[in-house]
């Protein structure tokens, strides 16, 4: 099976991607953000409850790439699960269906030109789950709605009961129903476009992908989001990996649109 270096990819959402610091509204601290003596973020203070005593998981948040993050085209830190969903496995443990490892390996030896990021379509989820562009998380009792700087996209997860829906249209974003397991928000989303990417290398999908994500906010400044992609069509068993997010304390969301800055395609050959 083919394998690519973390540092070489080819999509225009990687040509200019900001830092952290991209997400800063200039002189205005977050209220309600416990702060240590000298008034920086207290991050390692526990987590904070929301009216109806679960777990508050809103803010301002960035996929940490932690010890195993890699720079590449545009030079920013990423998580290697935004490069590639199968990182830690062995090239022969990655549990294909014959064709959507030749569909991957159509991507590779096409040099990743098909990846629909570079055409400034929408990423999906769960990709952007470690997408290296903050998200803002807003929590309320019945819905849970989460704001991407990429593209400046979102997504709305129902928590008011609902079933997800049975023959859903589908979206680049997929439909998504959340539930508590404890202190664990475990949120299911069906209904994907198959035109979307799991990952910058080109693992692709299926109608069937269900994607389960697991939000657990640790103390203040610190979440991880337990993922796991369940799609039999595309392969033989479920891929679980769990991406850690970071809190930016005092920041805010920029606007953001692909389409102002795509130069990645003229490059492709």
């Amino acid at each position: 099976m083919l394998r690519i270096a973390s540092t070489v990819i080819v999509v225009a959402s990687t040509m200019l991607l900001p830092g952290a610091a991209s997400a800063q509204w200039p002189d205005r601290p977050a209220s309600g953000i416990p702060r240590t003596a000298d008034g920086k973020p207290n991050l390692s203070a526990p987590a904070p409850r929301a009216p109806d005593g679960k777990p508050d998981l809103s803010g301002v948040w960035l996929p940490d790439p932690g010890a195993a993050g890699t720079k590449g085209i545009g030079e920013t830190l990423r998580s290697p699960f935004f490069v590639d969903i199968t990182t830690g496995l062995n090239p022969q443990q990655v549990p294909f269906q014959p064709w959507a490892e030749a569909q991957y390996r159509r991507h590779r030896e096409r040099n990743m030109m098909d990846d629909p990021t570079a055409r400034c379509q929408p990423t999906g989820v769960p990709a952007l789950d470690t997408y290296p562009f903050p998200f803002k998380v807003l929590q309320t009792p019945a819905l849970l709605v989460i704001l991407y700087e990429n593209n400046t996209d979102f997504r709305q997860i129902f928590s008011d009961g609902r079933d997800l829906p049975r023959d859903p249209q589908p979206a680049w974003m997929g439909y998504s129903v959340g539930t508590w397991d404890g202190d664990v928000f475990v949120v299911s989303s069906i209904g994907f476009d198959e035109r979307s990417w799991l990952d910058r290398t080109g693992h692709p999908h299926s109608d069937a992908l269900r994607v389960t994500e697991r939000f657990r906010r640790l103390d203040v400044g610190h979440m991880d989001v337990q993922i796991t992609i369940d799609d039999p069509k595309a392969y033989t068993r479920a891929i679980t990996f769990t991406q850690a997010q970071k809190l930016l304390p005092d920041g805010e969301l920029l606007e953001h649109f692909c389409t102002d800055n795509e130069q990645s395609t003229q490059h492709f050959r």
